[in-house]
């Protein structure tokens, strides 16, 4: 199993199982008073949604049980962000926060640029593996 495929899917489980829910569960979004009761309900959902896939996508590829099933839905995760991200303008979305506040590095926003990183690394994995596959 070559070491990106491994890497990239446990990047990927790493941030939506771990890094994720420490930065969501908070008053800014899973406990925000000013968001309604039924968008918290979908904000957990989420969470736990994505948490549970990405460990499953993990655990297919680990133990070579379906790797490339398991990167397929580390990059179905990634680029479902990033699609809802890119057409956040038609639906009124944005990686504001309800303060007004963005995390942002050299103006580019972290959130997006990370999780493209990601995506391209599970990219990277998939491509190792068909390499690999093929004995190359």
């Amino acid at each position: 199993m070559p070491k990106i495929t491994i890497l990239s899917i446990a990047l990927c489980a790493f941030v939506l199982a771990a890094v994720i829910p420490v930065m969501e569960i908070s008053d800014s979004h899973l406990f925000n008073p000013e968001w309604p009761r039924h968008a918290r309900l979908h904000e957990a959902w989420q969470l736990l949604e994505n948490a549970a896939i990405s460990i499953f996508a993990l655990i297919l590829v680990w133990k070579r049980i379906a790797p490339r099933l398991g990167i397929l839905l580390g990059l179905i995760l990634s680029t479902s962000f990033l699609i809802a991200w890119v057409s956040s303008p038609f639906f009124g979305g944005s990686m504001a926060h309800s303060d007004g506040t963005e995390f942002v590095i050299g103006g580019i926003s972290v959130v997006p640029a990370g999780v493209a990183v990601i995506a391209g690394l599970l990219l990277l994995g998939w491509r190792a593996l068909s390499r690999h596959d093929d004995g190359g």
